[in-house]
């Protein structure tokens, strides 16, 4: 597995994809949030915050994950080299985990430079206005497990669609209806009660809570569980293929 995990993570790096995906991703949230005048600007808010970094960024995400998964299982069905893949001394979950482990680790270095963000809001923050290290911290955890789980969602696309446009925007669709689809439905208030319920099956209720500082174990099990799932139900549909 370590092995297909290094040849997953130099596929994207010696194409220069993830390098160019962390410079667009680093570039957007530096512009809107520095540069262009805009709600996400930090210095029009006027406030020590990095909380319109973690509005941003989940929408970023949401397109640019399922950019990287995309060509996981999809490219390897269009050019044939998934049944060579097989025939390897690896199991067909040790595949789908090293894709997955090979697409998240691009992605946290995606979200490496808020660090210098965060250094930044910090510095330059007056001593009556400082960052509140809760909710910045706990907005962290949030954006991590939402990350890991965009992934998960975006691997599961690549293995249903049959090339890699199919999977890109199947991908987006998963993540855009999870993320924000189920969320407003749920404000319109069509199903009495039932809308709580909606509303709680979807990402943005439970990734709200950790951006207010609110570390909940069951947000974590949320998350846990529709990333498990969504793997899951890859390694059954690569299982059938094989």
């Amino acid at each position: 597995m370590r092995a297909l995990f290094y040849k997953e993570v130099w596929s994207y790096f010696g194409s220069w994809t993830a390098w160019m995906i962390a410079a667009a991703f680093s570039l957007i949230t530096a512009l809107f949030l520095f540069f262009f005048d805009n709600d996400f600007n930090i210095f029009e808010i006027g406030t020590a915050s990095l909380q319109s970094y973690f509005v941003l960024v989940p929408w970023l995400l949401l397109f640019i994950v399922p950019a990287l998964t995309m060509r996981s299982f999809a490219e390897e069905q269009q050019q044939g080299t998934l049944s060579w893949l097989f025939s390897q001394p690896v199991s067909v979950g040790e595949i789908v985990l090293a894709k997955f482990f090979a697409v998240l680790s691009i992605g946290l270095i995606c979200l490496l430079p808020s660090l210098l963000y965060l250094f930044t809001v910090s510095t330059l923050s007056l001593s009556d206005n400082r960052l509140d290290g809760g909710a910045t911290f706990g907005s962290y955890v949030g954006l991590l497990l939402l990350l890991v789980t965009f992934v998960a969602v975006g691997i599961f696309a690549s293995v249903v669609a049959r090339n890699q446009v199919t999977a890109y925007l199947l991908g987006v669709l998963i993540s855009f209806l999870m993320y924000f689809g189920l969320e407003q439905l749920a404000t319109y208030q069509l199903l009495g009660g039932a809308d709580y319920v909606l509303s709680s099956l979807g990402f943005y209720k439970h990734f709200l809570a950790f951006t207010r500082g609110l570390i909940d174990t069951q947000d974590v099990f949320y998350f846990a569980t529709v990333t498990v799932l969504a793997l899951f139900a890859a390694k059954v549909i690569t299982t059938n293929k094989k």
